[in-house]
């Protein structure tokens, strides 16, 4: 889960205190280490990848695979039970992980990184990063016209540097895919990554929104994020048109199926449609908390997390939700559809693997 904050600048009413901290602060900056950026630092490997913070988790087809700070990317094909940690070419922070079968896969993260492999998460290779797709943003809208507010937007993001990070990745096959992240960012491949085109100006989000996630639901490919931003993609304009949704909170995941788009964020808030996002109604998730991680489950359930460690599951097409009992409690950040009967939860000691029968 990822929230951009502006920086506050403290001031020192005590000049004496001032001088001292400034003093010291200068100090620590002159015998400060280089700074290596993360884009030419590979991951660190380590034994306690598997037991820190994870972001985000996938199933690889009988495979699991979990990818969090730092450029750590760790796969288990024993449901949980063990862990290795994957070499990965970069060290940046690692938000968002998808597989289309179980050898073709991508991550996200800060520093504009898109990841990939062939091999079921064993060895990554790095598609794209922030200097790339700002100037790749640049360079889409210098050739339209009418594009001059966007291209001075992205004009000013090339200036920032490789900030940007990406949130999401969703893929509908092993060639055609979308990634999604801070301030509008959305890339399109046709072609399984090796080639990536902007869609900056292909979105209803003339406030540069934070797209937070995008996954297809109820016959749609949908996106949410800031401000209760819901978008939904028109296959014919090739272009992603805002949904109105009946709340203006932050939205950070989407979960559905054939039948129902089910969209969720701060504070409990959840939403279900089963028109293809025309129409909208509040769902009670039963969870206290900021919702951070939404999946389908094979026999038509739906299971949705919160921030606190709760769970809760729905057998009525995200109707109703009732929470589940867990093995152990732990901050989550994201969930994924586990072995038979159970889910993989995402969070702040790694991966935890928990029944869902409903209480």
């Amino acid at each position: 889960m990822f929230f951009f904050y502006k920086a506050r600048i403290v001031t020192f009413h005590n000049p004496m205190l001032g001088a001292v901290l400034a003093t010291a602060l200068l100090a620590a900056s002159t015998h400060a280490a280089p700074f290596l950026d993360p884009l030419d630092v590979p991951a660190h490997l380590s034994p306690l990848a598997s037991k820190s913070l994870v972001q985000a988790i996938a199933r690889a087809g009988t495979k699991l695979v979990a990818v969090g700070p730092r450029g750590h990317v760790i796969v288990s094909a024993d449901d949980g039970k063990t862990w290795r940690q994957s070499p990965v070419p970069v060290s940046s922070d690692l938000t968002s992980v998808f597989f289309v079968d179980e050898r073709n896969g991508w991550a996200v993260g800060h520093d504009g990184v898109i990841l990939a492999t062939t091999d079921g998460g064993a060895a990554w290779s790095l598609q794209l990063d922030g200097a790339r797709a700002n100037r790749a943003i640049v360079d889409d809208l210098a050739r339209k016209p009418g594009a001059a507010d966007l291209l001075a937007e992205a004009n000013r993001n090339v200036a920032q540097g490789a900030d940007k990070p990406f949130l999401d990745v969703w893929f509908a096959d092993a060639s055609v895919g979308y990634v999604v992240g801070a301030y509008n960012y959305i890339f399109h491949t046709t072609d399984g990554g090796r080639t990536w085109k902007p869609w900056f100006d292909r979105t209803d989000n003339p406030k540069y929104l934070n797209l937070y996630a995008i996954r297809p639901a109820a016959g749609g490919l949908f996106i949410v994020g800031e401000a209760g931003l819901v978008l939904r993609l028109d296959a014919t304009a090739q272009r992603f048109r805002a949904v109105d949704v009946p709340y203006r909170g932050t939205l950070l995941g989407v979960a559905g199926d054939e039948r129902v788009a089910l969209v969720f964020g701060l504070r409990g808030h959840a939403f279900r449609s089963d028109d293809a996002g025309r129409t909208w109604a509040a769902v009670d998730a039963r969870l206290p908390s900021t919702i951070v991680g939404g999946a389908s489950l094979p026999d038509g359930g739906f299971v949705l997390a919160d921030a606190s460690g709760r769970v809760s599951v729905s057998r009525d097409a995200a109707r109703t939700f009732a929470p589940v009992a867990l093995p152990v409690t732990m901050m989550l950040t994201g969930i994924a559809a586990g072995g038979a009967g159970s889910v993989a939860l995402a969070g702040g000691r790694g991966v935890v693997l928990a029944p869902i029968a409903a209480r």
